[in-house]
């Protein structure tokens, strides 16, 4: 199948070859849906050597799931709803009145910018080819073929590169005929059918639309299109942004402002834009730093396994064996080891058990934690050892419990492969029992336990916790991603909200700075992942507690990466690619360009800084493994960055994080095929 296309000009050129009927036809006119379809009309407006033009629609997005249309309107004021998708998702009557009244606000403005004085098209009598970059729900299409039909055309056909086949058949109800180039199964979504799929902007609609003043269409030579010297220059809102902003220089000051915006917030999530860039975990250590030692923040809770970082926790609260730092870490040793087992997570550790050594005596110090649920044989292996020690006998009832994984050996998956093939039993009974006697005698156990009993006893029953958890998401694993991605970001936000009263316990209150990846952090509900139903913690956190969360993204444009060319394969320093035309790296970019610096911006002002990053565009996202022979479909999705964080670091270019023990031939490139579900 040939998709992804290169860019809309060439899904453009791709659909005029399904059109060729219509070509050189006196009687025939192309409109192209703004903004999106524009550049893909006037491909096809010139291989038909037909006029072109504008028809405008609006699309009526889902409040909080913008990509998610509920609906559309079109000029003349006609409305048309997916009835389904209002009854689905309970959207009440005014709800849509408000969206409606703001986008033909919207409308009425797009008419002036794009049109002028300029009355809209005649196409009495005429053949009209409706041209779209796309259909995802084909709201947008529906309305616009619904108020040609007011204009008396003599046939109207629409014209698609890609969409699902199913919206491609139910279009015909609506036009006299329907041309779907490609209809991909299954579909998920129009932008991931192209490699650069990146925001039209009125600019270029305009330019488009000046090009076919005739109503000829005057579709611009092809390397203007491709050639990197066709880009635009930086425009207002890139100077926006860079106006707006505050720069970062690498001083400790910098970061000021911010803390100035973080009184109040007792949960800070600071993210990440990949797994390996050592200028966003240096960028992350240095804001928490300053958390603890000036806003009395007294826990990190990081994207690893929970016993792996308790092995850290007692190190830095002064509770362990071990005599350094790196030894502290050694527990890090499974794929991706270079996560924590770096030279800047090794230096906060370091830094951290310091700060808290100095501390006088009864002031809480800050302890590090894990969220993550991928330990399930190492948190069984926790919870009998801790029972060893203060109830023997409740240590042979863990052992009998747990011994229904002994068949799957130290391999979670081939447990959850065989549950799920149905060759095996479950383990649900067994992990929920053993949580459930937890819980039931913890005050028993934590008198048994002595000085340190509370403590010891949060982190068996944590690791009991993990174990039912773990187990659950590995079964999950083969009934699909979305179900699996929820399970594991509930258990990461559940473990937040279980470290809260166990710090208000020990500590007397909690303030707790979270290390994860953006994907984790920014707020689903503003990217295409809440389209499909996926949540994370961001999400979660904001709703379970609005007023004390505060969510930092971070972003690169360029630069080296530690990553990896498939799971469980050696890391290696990699090249990152310069972002994608039209992303929210590239505007980002441009802005750093023009300010000369990177840079740090308040999302939450209003301003037409915000308001430039507030239409849906993508966003890169690097795991642990790295594809940049497929860059878009690995590595980018769709997101409204103001609703996903209340602040962005943007780090112009960035290096790779040093591993503490990097594989041999760290240096050299790897490229194999990418063989695990996801990497973040």
């Amino acid at each position: 199948m040939p998709v992804p296309f290169r860019n809309r000009a060439d899904a453009g050129q791709k659909l005029a070859s399904h059109l060729r009927e219509y070509q050189d036809r006196p009687d025939v006119i192309v409109l192209g849906l703004p903004r999106g379809g524009i550049p893909v009309a006037a491909e096809v407006a010139a291989a038909l050597n037909a006029p072109l033009d504008a028809f405008l629609v609006r699309k009526l997005g889902v409040p909080g799931h913008e990509e998610l249309a509920m609906g559309a309107v079109a000029s003349g004021g006609l409305r048309v709803l997916n009835e389904d998708t209002v009854r689905e998702l309970h959207i009440p009557a005014e709800v849509i009145d408000a969206v409606e009244a703001n986008e033909r606000r919207e409308l009425a403005r797009r008419e002036r910018l794009y049109r002028g004085s300029q009355a809209p098209p005649d196409v009495t009598g005429k053949t009209v080819i409706l041209v779209d970059d796309g259909l995802a729900t084909g709201s947008t299409l529906r309305a616009g073929a619904l108020a040609l039909r007011k204009g008396n055309p003599a046939r109207i056909v629409g014209a698609v590169p890609v969409a699902s086949r199913s919206v491609c058949e139910a279009m015909r109800d609506v036009v006299d005929e329907m041309v779907c180039a490609e209809t991909p199964e299954p579909f998920y979504a129009v932008g991931l059918w192209y490699d650069d799929f990146g925001q039209t902007t009125d600019d270029e609609v305009r330019r488009h639309l000046a090009r076919g003043e005739s109503r000829v269409a005057a579709a611009p030579p092809k390397q203007q299109v491709d050639s990197p010297s066709a880009v635009p220059a930086p425009t207002a809102p890139s100077e926006a942004i860079a106006h707006a902003a505050l720069p970062l220089r690498g001083d400790v000051a910098d970061t000021g402002p911010l803390l100035q915006r973080l009184d109040g917030a007792e949960i800070v999530l600071l993210g990440e834009a990949s797994h390996g860039t050592h200028e966003f975990y240096a960028q992350r250590a240095d804001i928490t730093r300053r958390l603890i030692a000036e806003r009395g923040f007294n826990a990190v809770a990081v994207e690893a396994d929970w016993p792996d970082a308790y092995r850290i926790n007692c190190f830095v609260r002064g509770e362990s064996d071990d005599p350094d730092a790196e030894t502290a870490l050694a527990d890090f040793h499974r794929f991706p080891r270079w996560m924590w087992r770096n030279a800047d997570v090794l230096e906060f550790v370091q830094w951290l058990r310091e700060y808290n050594d100095a501390l006088p005596a009864g002031k809480p110090k800050a302890g590090f934690y894990g969220i993550d649920l991928y330990s399930l044989s190492r948190s069984i292996e926790a919870v009998v050892t801790y029972l060893d020690k203060v109830d023997p006998e409740a240590a042979t009832r863990a052992r009998a419990r747990y011994a229904c994984f002994d068949d799957f050996g130290d391999n979670p998956q081939v447990y959850g492969q065989m549950v799920s093939l149905g060759l095996a039993e479950d383990c649900e009974n067994e992990v929920v029992g053993q949580l459930l006697e937890l819980q039931q005698r913890a005050a028993e156990l934590t008198e048994r336990g002595g000085r340190s009993g509370a403590d010891e006893q949060f982190f068996a029953e944590q690791n009991a916790r993990v174990a039912r958890n773990a187990a659950a998401y590995y079964r999950s694993m083969f009934r699909g991603r979305v179900s699996s991605w929820n399970l594991r970001d509930q258990h990461m936000a559940d473990t937040i909200d279980f470290l809260i009263p166990h710090l208000h316990q020990q500590d007397g209150y909690a303030r707790i700075a979270v290390w994860a990846h953006n994907s984790h952090l920014g707020d689903a509900r503003a990217t295409e992942m809440g389209v499909v139903g996926e949540l994370n913690v961001g999400q979660l956190m904001r709703e379970r507690h609005p007023k004390e969360t505060y969510g930092i993204g971070f972003t690169t444009y360029e630069g080296t990466v530690t990553a990896a060319a498939e799971w469980d394969s050696p890391a290696r320093r990699r090249r990152v690619q310069p972002a994608l035309s039209g992303s929210y790296e590239d505007l980002l970019h441009q802005a750093s360009a023009i300010a000369e610096t990177d840079l740090m911006l308040d999302l939450r002002n209003q301003g037409a800084a915000t308001e430039a990053l507030t239409e849906p565009r993508l966003e890169r996202a690097i795991g642990v493994i790295y594809k940049p022979e497929t860059e878009r479909f690995s590595h980018y999705f769709h997101a409204i960055m103001p609703r996903q964080f209340d602040t962005v670091l943007h780090i112009d270019r960035t290096s790779a994080v040093q591993p503490i023990d990097a594989d041999p031939g760290f240096e050299s490139p790897d490229e194999t095929p990418e063989t695990w579900p996801f990497g973040v």
